[in-house]
């Protein structure tokens, strides 16, 4: 169970253990105000013996009042080798942040940088950013709510190009932004003239393009390794005999006998 998160947070229906987990979105970067949601990102670990069945156990689970999304590990590797945005950012919170972090939680904070590449980081974090000004464009601003909302598209979208940047330049992300009133303020120009964000969509662009200190692909060796950690680490083997009272103890090997 997550520490410090209220009574009934992480959803009954989750099968396995959190393995990390800790307080993601506005409040991480720095842009919560009085009022803000709190957003929570874990990953958990499926018992690796509900993996062999014919119907494999839901991969994510997303409760609300509390906001909590949990990933299972397998997923949560995937989309950190795509460097979702999102998702990615688990493994790189300042450590007052994290409110559960088990020693795989740790063995996974120590190979975040396998994940990263050159091209799923233009992807993704590009990808993401230009979703933002399309929402933006289609904001009334004349209605304060609307607005409101637009600005937080805006604010979103310049964390996201920023964030890519650092990441190509220096191989590290930087969640808790060292300057987000500066953000919030270019957010609030952007909301009012969305055009704003075109140049700095371009200048992001153009920069991702350059040398950088990223790899042209991800290294999927150290992730394997972990999961499979993470695999043996949660597996009970089965208890009792391994077929019904009465059947064949054997196998056919799936040979089908004479018919007659």
């Amino acid at each position: 169970m997550l520490a410090d998160v209220p009574p009934g947070a992480v959803p009954a229906t989750v099968p396995g253990a959190v393995l990390l987990a800790g307080i993601v979105g506005s409040t991480a970067y720095g842009f919560a105000h009085a009022g803000s949601d709190v957003d929570r990102l874990g990953l958990f670990a499926t018992p690796t013996e509900k993996l062999h069945g014919l119907h494999r156990p839901a991969e994510s689970h997303v409760s609300t009042g509390p906001d909590l999304t949990l990933h299972e590990a397998a997923k949560w590797c995937r989309l950190a080798l795509g460097c979702n945005p999102t998702a990615s950012e688990l493994v790189w919170l300042p450590d007052e942040l994290y409110e559960t972090r088990t020693p795989l939680g740790e063995e996974l904070i120590g190979i975040r940088a396998a994940f990263l590449s050159a091209p799923a980081v233009r992807k993704a974090y590009l990808g993401y950013a230009d979703q933002q000004f399309r929402k933006l464009l289609t904001r009334d601003t004349t209605d304060p709510a609307t607005r409101r909302r637009a600005a937080k598209h805006a604010r979103h979208l310049v964390r996201l190009v920023e964030q890519a940047v650092r990441l190509h330049r220096t191989g590290r992300n930087l969640i808790r932004l060292p300057d987000p009133e500066r953000i919030r303020e270019l957010g609030e120009r952007i909301a009012d003239r969305p055009a704003v964000a075109e140049s700095l969509l371009a200048d992001a662009a153009d920069r991702l393009a350059g040398p950088g200190v990223l790899p042209a692909a991800p290294d999927p060796r150290p992730a394997e390794d972990w999961l499979r950690r993470v695999r043996a680490a949660h597996y009970t083997p089965p208890q009792g005999p391994l077929h019904t009272p009465g059947a064949p103890a054997q196998s056919t090997g799936g040979a089908l006998g004479p018919t007659g």
